[in-house]
């Protein structure tokens, strides 16, 4: 449920960043909000693979002698 929330929430804020640096670079708003809501949702995906391999290696890992 955390990572849920973590992602959820990250997924928010990177939106945000996304369409306002777009727009700073563009000055159109369509093409900002296009680049804005497209590479998050790619990104959001990749950041819960990226956690998820972090969690799996965290379980491998051997115990400390």
């Amino acid at each position: 449920m955390r990572l849920a929330l973590k992602t959820a929430t990250y997924a928010t804020m990177h939106l945000t960043v996304a369409i306002a640096v777009a727009y700073a670079l563009t000055r159109d708003w369509r093409i900002a909000l296009a680049v804005g809501i497209v590479e998050p949702m790619v990104q959001t995906v990749a950041f819960n693979i990226h956690e998820r391999l972090w969690s799996r290696a965290d379980k491998e890992k051997p115990a400390a002698a």
